[in-house]
């Protein structure tokens, strides 16, 4: 099962991350468990995600064939979740594909992993 992990890092947290793991690879050692993982620095993109997950959600469990299809299923506006979808592809939480359906070229939103989980730390 292909897992999403959203925490909240600093930039030098990030990296202190990536290098164990690099010299973990380079030893040979790989994790049976491999996941991505969205780190947010700022607490205002945080919050954007967290206040959009539904959104996220939509996808992941309608699979909209468009943009406009998921705004429809999600009862919000055209426009903002053209945004939202935006924001989300930029972090890499989802990708778009572009299909022809019906002599139409739509952007289709995709969810690549099967399950979000957080990592947050008490401050």
């Amino acid at each position: 099962m292909k897992k999403l992990i959203i925490s909240m890092k600093s930039t030098e947290d990030m990296f202190s991350d990536f290098k164990k793991m690099a010299k973990d690879i380079k030893k040979g050692k790989t994790s049976k468990n491999a996941h991505y993982e969205i780190s947010f620095e700022k607490k205002k993109d945080f919050e954007r995600f967290v206040k959009n997950l539904s959104l996220l959600m939509a996808i992941l469990n309608h699979k909209p064939h468009s943009i406009y299809q998921l705004a429809k299923l999600a009862d919000k506006d055209l426009s903002n979740t053209k945004k939202i979808v935006t924001f989300f592809e930029d972090i890499g939480a989802i990708s778009i594909v572009e299909e022809k359906i019906g002599g139409r070229t739509v952007k289709k939103p995709v969810v690549d992993y099967d399950k979000v989980e957080f990592d947050l730390k008490a401050a």
